[in-house]
């Protein structure tokens, strides 16, 4: 990338293509890596293919939302750090505006009972997404384990760690992924080269210690900031921990209300880590839903502007990659883990019946998760209307 190519690329172009995706980008990280990639390589020809492609491999080795680092990679790219920050900020807000204008609606006082009967339908399709994601997941991760038998030993004992660690773990979740990381890199004896460069820092850096958040604004960036830096193969993995805090820590929302927080983080144009904003807005309102975002998405920038150099190294080092086999596994089994909390959260036997629809339609049909959380949506508001009982 030359700095005569950086310089054709005007701050307003990328505010307007960038905010653009963000506005479309509904369906997660498959849609929004594939509009980066129509505009920044086909259309525009700004990246390589080559360089595209290592900066989706460099991010998903990234704790944090994976599709948020690589919009800001690009507009990094193309024009330094005001370009990423722009960028970056162009992406996220979009889809935050969307889910905090639908947080005042469906945690209102009163919110009216079409909204209380969309939020119960497409809740009860979540923890089928849950297993979906940890499903679309499994092959990359299983490829990575090569051809060992002992390595996909180890692989199985993570998986059904994680699952266990997503059921029951909690708070503790983040702790057992990474434990089965450095277990992995005993493991393989990579110990030297997780000393090699500072690209190794940039990926154990989320490792940090638990803190006590002072009053709901201190809690809320507390959380924030886990969710943000802790969540490792995508943000679904930090539903778990996310759920622990806000119900049963914090109290800030009741288990209903946080399965319609994960579906909104699902309906809504960009990354699951946005389900954080509903959260912080059940805290403390508006200004708690604007904190959390902003406290959440904060690593995904000092990552890529402060180590984007190195992210050729991320991609080289052995320990790196061992310690992702071992806790990519394990997160695997923690989402898929994570529906058993979040299924456990319906309170009424009608949305079984959404269950079951949604396995049809996710794992059975392979369809869309849009598609699934709107129809289940639909099917809840019918539900009220014939005067089925509703949980708020």
């Amino acid at each position: 990338m030359t700095d005569e190519a950086t310089e054709r690329v005007p701050l307003l172009t990328i505010i307007a293509q960038w905010g653009r995706i963000g506005s479309i980008g509904f369906g997660g990280p498959p849609t929004h890596i594939a509009l980066l990639r129509q505009l920044c390589v086909d259309r525009r020809g700004w990246l390589p293919a080559i360089e595209f492609e290592d900066g989706v491999a460099a991010t998903n080795l990234l704790p944090g939302p994976a599709s948020t680092q690589l919009a800001i990679f690009c507009a990094w790219r193309l024009r330094g750090w005001v370009g990423a920050i722009i960028g970056g900020i162009c992406f996220i807000a979009p889809g935050l505006a969307i889910i905090l204008a639908l947080s005042a609606l469906f945690l209102a006082s009163h919110p009216p009972l079409w909204a209380l009967g969309a939020a119960a339908g497409a809740g009860a399709a979540v923890p089928v997404v849950a297993v979906k994601a940890s499903m679309g997941l499994l092959p990359a991760s299983w490829r990575r384990t090569g051809t060992s038998a002992s390595s996909r030993v180890r692989w199985i004992i993570y998986l059904v760690i994680g699952v266990a660690a997503g059921a029951l773990a909690g708070a503790s979740l983040v702790f057992v992924l990474v434990a089965c990381g450095l277990i992995e890199i005993l493991a393989t004896r990579n110990w030297r080269s997780a000393m090699d460069g500072r690209a190794t820092g940039i990926a154990f850096l989320p490792v940090i210690a638990h803190t006590t958040a002072v009053g709901d604004l201190g809690a809320v960036a507390w959380v924030a900031l886990k969710v943000g830096a802790l969540s490792y193969g995508g943000g679904f993995v930090i539903i778990p921990l996310m759920q622990h805090d806000a119900v049963t820590t914090f109290g800030w929302m009741t288990g209903a209300q946080f399965l319609n927080a994960v579906a909104l983080g699902q309906i809504t144009p960009g990354p699951v880590v946005q389900t954080v904003a509903v959260v912080g807005y059940a805290a403390t309102g508006l200004g708690g839903g604007l904190l959390a975002a902003l406290i959440a998405f904060a690593p995904s920038f000092i990552f890529v502007i402060c180590g984007g150099r190195y992210f050729d190294r991320l991609r080289t080092n052995t320990s790196i990659q061992s310690f992702l086999t071992g806790a990519g596994a394990s997160v695997i089994g923690a989402i898929a883990g994570s529906a058993i909390p979040l299924g456990l959260a319906l309170a009424q036997p009608w949305q079984a019946g959404i269950i079951v629809l949604a396995l049809v339609w996710l794992l059975v049909l392979h369809r869309g998760v849009v598609t699934a959380l709107l129809g289940a949506g639909i099917l809840g508001i019918i539900a009220v209307l014939l005067g089925l009982p509703i949980a708020h």
